[in-house]
């Protein structure tokens, strides 16, 4: 009996062993670092070796203004959002520009119409052939650092061992609006969101809980974003008055707007496209 009572034992301690030993392997298989990014340098400046430097230039906005809005394509292996999660947000985008009167109309820019690493040849394209004159464009940068030395802890039940890990993890993100106008190339505002998050999980748990921190941390860096960039704006709109290389000329048949007009446009263009974290987010 008592032999019996000691092979349990050791049997139960093997399988603890193994147990341990698959979380230890399982957690190898873990990258330590996982990088998520759609920048729009590399769309729009593929061959840049440094950073680009704009061209003077005047750019002419003709309320009301035909808007398209983009996601900037992310590289081969990014694991961002699927398209159509990014359609049914953008429809949502679109629907919020339609109360504007100084948007003649918008058009929602599916993803495979840009190219990775495209340029403002595919830029061109893409407006031609959607008929628009301004982009909105966002991209992102997200990093999530897994710290795979935690270590993992052994629970004894009734019918057994089971092992928990306490992987930790750190997610950073940065997330940047730009507007452009198509025809001069020009930059017109821009502005950036930053945040971190911080958390862990258990073996079983740990890459639902990083999800959920993923979405978490788009989520604050967008909230962090949107405040910097009513100032960007703020001040464009400032510098616009005096700025002779921007000008504004009516189409027929409209006489609203001014300045203040199409640059709310392009403010409510970049804020409405921002949406598109948090609606992925919520």
């Amino acid at each position: 009996m008592r032999a019996r009572s000691s092979s349990s034992l050791l049997w139960k301690f093997a399988v603890a062993a193994a147990m341990l030993a698959f979380a230890g392997c399982a957690t190898l298989f873990r990258p330590q670092q996982e990088h998520r990014a759609a920048s729009v340098v590399d769309y729009l400046y593929p061959n840049a070796s440094e950073a680009p430097q704009l061209q003077p230039g005047t750019t002419t906005l003709r309320p009301p203004v035909r808007v398209g809005i983009a996601f900037v394509p992310g590289g081969q292996w990014d694991s961002g959002a699927s398209e159509q999660a990014r359609r049914l947000l953008l429809e949502r985008v679109k629907a919020a520009f339609a109360q504007y009167p100084y948007i003649g109309n918008i058009e929602v820019i599916p993803s495979n119409y840009l190219h990775a690493r495209g340029g403002f040849d595919n830029l061109d394209q893409v407006a031609r052939l959607f008929n628009v004159e301004i982009i909105a464009l966002l991209s992102y940068d997200q990093v999530q650092f897994n710290d795979t030395r935690a270590a993992a802890m052994l629970y004894w039940t009734i019918v057994g061992a089971y092992v928990i890990r306490g992987d930790k993890y750190d997610v950073q993100t940065l997330v940047d609006a730009s507007v452009f106008d198509v025809a001069s190339r020009k930059l017109l505002f821009r502005a950036p969101g930053s945040s971190r998050v911080k958390g862990s999980g258990t073996l079983a748990s740990f890459s639902e809980r990083a999800r959920h921190a993923q979405d978490e941390s788009y989520t604050k860096a967008v909230e962090d974003l949107i405040p910097q960039l009513k100032t960007a704006m703020d001040d464009f709109r400032e510098r616009s008055k005096h700025d002779a290389q921007v000008k504004i000329e009516n189409r027929a048949g409209y006489s609203g707007g001014g300045d203040a007009g199409w640059i709310g446009l392009l403010g409510a263009c970049v804020l409405a496209a921002l949406a598109f974290t948090q609606r992925r987010h919520a």
